[in-house]
């Protein structure tokens, strides 16, 4: 399979954003909980989107024929990812968090398998092994002692979970149901604003157990700095990583599927030292280049592997 340019653009742009957002996400630390960050985030999508999701009640009886698909999604890709990656990290940290993402590509390899009749490619596996390799050199800083001091915890399970969420939230969007392709067709802002609209009301559940669990211990703005801090990094949050990402991920794994997609998620941590040079001043190791080769090589070998998903439902 050939990645034409377009094609690479909407697969580069989600990790590119997704890195920014864990950068950003640095820096509102302290202000709000993570979770509640996470509802806010996605019922301000639903409002931006609103004005081009709204008229599909004129259609209703499809969106009832299609309300358990869309429910899925929502609740699978909007809702629970974002949240159980934030849980994640109230015992884990960035370090168990970012080792067990770099899985990825397997987890989307097994539920394709196990769940979709996606047979496995032994240049799929040689691939997401480079870009593993690659992930770990970042992670390590190139140094061995740094992941021998690993220890895992019960918030990594929680990690493992949320790729195993997102895994099987992908394919459903490479292998959309028959009643997705019957009747009216929606454009991409109509079809994400009913995912969105489905995973606030958990997203804002899980906010509201979060208040519930931490109560006057809640982080909250101090200042009118913190205040600025807070809605500069949610527009960010909400413009990039939150609706160009998911349209850059929505025609990336309908172009190549979940799999392929999913080794150029392992560019994250590459992506994340240039966003910490530019906004943080911290500039990129040796390592950074060279986990980029790696990764770009299992993306490469991966890439050959399979002519694309299939269509069949």
């Amino acid at each position: 399979m050939k990645l034409d340019a377009r094609t690479l653009s909407h697969l580069l742009l989600p990790p590119m954003l997704w890195a920014g957002n864990s950068v950003v996400g640095r820096l509102l630390v302290g202000h709000l909980p993570p979770v509640t960050i996470n509802a806010v985030r996605w019922a301000l999508v639903l409002i931006i989107l609103a004005p081009w999701g709204w008229h599909v009640w004129r259609q209703a009886e499809w969106v009832r024929r299609r309300a358990l698909y869309l429910v899925a999604i929502g609740i699978l890709g909007v809702g629970s990812y974002n949240a159980l990656q934030y849980l994640a990290l109230r015992t884990s940290t960035p370090l168990n968090v970012t080792l067990i993402g770099a899985g990825m590509p397997m987890w989307m390899m097994l539920v394709g398998a196990i769940g979709f009749g996606q047979r496995i490619q032994p240049r799929q596996v040689t691939g997401a092994l480079l870009c593993v390799a690659g992930v770990v050199l970042v992670l390590s800083q190139g140094q061995w002692a740094v992941l021998r001091d690993v220890r895992f915890v019960p918030g990594d399970l929680l990690m493992l979970l949320a790729s195993l969420v997102w895994s099987i939230y992908s394919w459903l969007l490479a292998r959309p149901p028959a009643s997705m392709r019957e009747g009216p067709a929606w454009d991409w802002a109509t079809f994400l604003w009913l995912q969105v609209l489905a995973g606030t009301g958990w997203a804002g559940l899980c906010a509201a157990l979060e208040w519930q669990w931490l109560g006057e211990q809640a982080p909250w703005p101090q200042s009118a700095d913190a205040w600025a801090t807070v809605a500069v990094g949610l527009v960010f949050i909400v413009i990039g990583p939150s609706i160009l990402a998911y349209r850059g991920w929505g025609l990336g794994v309908r172009a190549v599927g979940p799999t392929i997609a999913a080794f150029f998620s392992n560019l994250i941590p590459v992506f994340a030292a240039l966003w910490s040079w530019m906004l943080l001043g911290l500039a990129p190791s040796w390592y950074h280049p060279v986990a980029l080769v790696l990764i770009t090589a299992g993306i490469a070998s991966s890439s050959k592997s399979t002519a694309g998903p299939s269509r069949r439902a």
